[in-house]
Parts: C-alpha cells; sequence; structure tokens
C-alpha cells in the first residue's frame, strides 16, 4: 500500500532511498538544508554520481512521486538518513541526526514511523526517543527504530534491496512493524533485533573491515622496505584456502570505514585497543604515501635541477565514483601541493574542485613528470606511460 514517506536528508543514501521508493510507488518528500540540492532534484536530475540513480530519480520526478524540499511535511513515515561525522578529537557528531529529528516534531503523529538509517553511535536511537519526549512528543505512540544503510557505493541502487538489513527498534513491537515496511521492498533477508544491536552490528562491519585493511596497508609498507612486490605476495598468499587478505591501497576513505571505527573507540572506554590501532595505521599509511612521493620527487629535483610535476590520479575515496568523503587520495594531493609541489590533479568523475584546477588524464600523461596512482579507476588501466617515473599504492600497476 502506497505510503507517504518523508526523507530527511538527499545525500549519497537518502536521495538513492527516495528515489527507490517514488518508483515503488509511495509518494516521497524529501529534505535537504541545501537549496540548490533541492533545485536541482526538482528538475529531475542528481547532484552526485551513482549508477542508475539518474534513470530513478528522473522518473520519480516525472511521475510526481519525489518532490524535494527545504522543510519537513506531514507522512506516515519519517526516515532520517543525514551525515554523522566526528568532531577534531574523534569523538562522533549526532548534531545533524538530533536537528532533523527536532525539525518533524511539528509534522509527527500517532502511528508515524520513525526510522534513522544513518550510521550512529551506540544509544542513539534511544537518544532520538528521549529529544522527542523533550519535546513532549508522545513516543509510545510511535515506532521507532534503526536501520542502518549497508550499501556500497557505486553499487546502492542494487543494494537497496539485494542486501540483508538490520532493523532494531526501541520495543518489540517498533521493530516488527518497521520490519514489516522493509520487507515490502527488499529482497534480502530483514533481520530483527533491538536498536542497540543494530547501531553495534553496523559500526562493528565497518569496524572488521579497517582492521582487514590496515593489515594490507602495514604489509605494503613491510614489502616496499624488504624490496618485495607486496601484489605478488597478496596473491599467494591468498592461495591457501582459509586466507584472504585485502588489497592495499593510499589508506582509507568514506563517509563508513574512516569513521565508525571511531565511534566504537568513544564508547568502549579504553577496550577497543586493536581497532584504534588498525585506524591509527591506516591513517599512518596515508603520511607514508606521501613521504613517499615526495622522497621520489626531490631524487628528480636533485637529478634534473628543476621541481617535478606531478600527476595525482584519483582524488575519489575508492573507484569509479565521485565521493571525496575522507578521502586519502584528495588529502596526498592537497599535501603536496600545500608543500609547493607542482600538482596535476586528475579526477574523472568530477568536473572541478575547490583547491584544483582538476585536469584530464591525457593532459597529465603529457605534461607529468611523475604519475602517482593513488585511486584505481577504470580509466587509469593499461594507459601509455610513455617512460615516466610512476608509484602506484593502488595496484594498477600490479598486473603489469
Amino acid at each position: 500500500m502506497s505510503k507517504k514517506i518523508c526523507v530527511m536528508g538527499l545525500g549519497y543514501i537518502g536521495l538513492p532511498s527516495a528515489a527507490l521508493l517514488a518508483n515503488r510507488g509511495h509518494r516521497i518528500h524529501g529534505v535537504d538544508i541545501v537549496q540548490e540540492v533541492v533545485n536541482t532534484i526538482n528538475d529531475g536530475k542528481i547532484h552526485i554520481v551513482e549508477p542508475d540513480l539518474d534513470t530513478f530519480v528522473r522518473a520519480a520526478v516525472e511521475s510526481g512521486k519525489l518532490k524535494a524540499s527545504l522543510k519537513p511535511d506531514k507522512a506516515d513515515i519519517f526516515i532520517i538518513a543525514v551525515p554523522t561525522p566526528f568532531k577534531d578529537n574523534h569523538v562522533p557528531n549526532i548534531d545533524y541526526v538530533i536537528n532533523a529529528t527536532k525539525s518533524i516534531v511539528p509534522y509527527l503523529e500517532a502511528g508515524n514511523i520513525l526510522i534513522l538509517e544513518s550510521t550512529v553511535p551506540v544509544g542513539t536511537t534511544d537518544r532520538i526517543s528521549e529529544v522527542l519526549v523533550e519535546e513532549s512528543i508522545d513516543v509510545n505512540s510511535l515506532y521507532i527504530a534503526h536501520c542502518p544503510e549497508r550499501v556500497l557505493p557505486g553499487r546502492i541502487m542494487m543494494e537497496l534491496t539485494e542486501n540483508d538489513r538490520i532493523v532494531g527498534g526501541i520495543t518489540p513491537e517498533s521493530t516488527k512493524k518497521v520490519a514489516e515496511f522493509y520487507r515490502s521492498f527488499v529482497s534480502g533477508t530483514v533481520l530483527e533485533t533491538d536498536a542497540k544491536t543494530a547501531e553495534m552490528s553496523k559500526l562493528v562491519e565497518n569496524s572488521s573491515r579497517d582492521v582487514q585493511i590496515a593489515f594490507a596497508n602495514e604489509l605494503s609498507i613491510i614489502c616496499d622496505s624488504v624490496g618485495i612486490n607486496v601484489w605478488k605476495v597478496i596473491e599467494l598468499a591468498n592461495r591457501h584456502p582459509r586466507v584472504n587478505i585485502l588489497q592495499p591501497g593510499t589508506g582509507v576513505g568514506g563517509h563508513c570505514i574512516a569513521v565508525d571505527p571511531w565511534f566504537v573507540v568513544d564508547s568502549a572506554k579504553g577496550e577497543a585497543k586493536l581497532i584504534k590501532e588498525a585506524r591509527l595505521r591506516n591513517t599512518y599509511k596515508t603520511e607514508w604515501v606521501i613521504e613517499k612521493i615526495k622522497n621520489t620527487a626531490l631524487l628528480f629535483e636533485k637529478e634534473n635541477k628543476r621541481l617535478p610535476d606531478i600527476a595525482c590520479l584519483g582524488l575519489a575515496f575508492k573507484p569509479n565514483i565521485d565521493d571525496l568523503r575522507e578521502s586519502p587520495a584528495l588529502y596526498v594531493a592537497q599535501s603536496l601541493k600545500k608543500g609547493n609541489f607542482n600538482i596535476l590533479a586528475v579526477e574523472p568523475n568530477i568536473k572541478g574542485h575547490k583547491d584544483f584546477n582538476v585536469c584530464t588524464l591525457e593532459y597529465a600523461l603529457e605534461k607529468a613528470d611523475i604519475l602517482v596512482y593513488l585511486v584505481s579507476h577504470t580509466e587509469f588501466f593499461g594507459v601509455d606511460e610513455k617512460g615516466k617515473v610512476v608509484l602506484d599504492f593502488c595496484g594498477v600497476k600490479k598486473d603489469a
């Protein structure tokens, strides 16, 4: 049955969710605080790069099922999908969640469903309930639950329906009611639990990945120090039936894996030692990459009596997307520029950036003295490097 759904936040999760649900026949009122984003969506266009999203949004807007606004509206279901960054000291910042919650207070009615999809520290769903009580809302008349997003950028439209989902309500009744809603459009299994367990499950998923990547990144540093090809080592080691080492890279980025482990560390009262060390190790890998590039550039300068032009190939946090959030590649390029190195920034998935004159791959291949692979975008495989100095931190050349 068609529902009126208010989606708070029209970013990398909110907009795909809104577009998907609109194409399933629901009436979607999307909310964002940026006027340009609202205007773009109401024109049937998108402000982020994600395969198939443009088709979903255009169809949803043209059908009249999706409308964007700066303010919420009455609905049957409210979905909060806003950012949850951390502060400078790695303390979680849930201000966006709290502000979104307060903004829908005037529109809430008995029987409404309120879903928090943002990845959050343990206890945030309960905190939402407390905020509503403080705002004189009868939370016993609502169904409140956490259902964390579990999608991979580049595959969001597919994984929104195919992946298993975890639903954790503040009451058993909330869990069942919200799980019923997700089963109406998710082909994967919808798993029922309580709110805190759902919150921790999402944090553990990303923390586990961070620990595994830290092992691969540390291995790459070790192999470099002894002159061994890390890609070959991993390939051979992974032939063991119970070994599955991940691929090293420039570091770890994105709003999930680079952020969520700190939520665990913050709430664990000193017990998350391995998780914290992995997070620090992945951060160190990015600094190690910067030093490696600087040393190569200074050697070039010594031999050629001039500073080299360095092509930083890739700025996004992972291959084939435009997402720059917490991107180690972007941080590398920015750090080198601040160090007065000549940078040619190449990112095929964005039109420009405030810190760089983003250039084409062809221009960089022609002008650069040093090619630095930071992200393994499809466009970078098999290019003619024209005898340039090459540094590969993401495996573009591992099969060469």
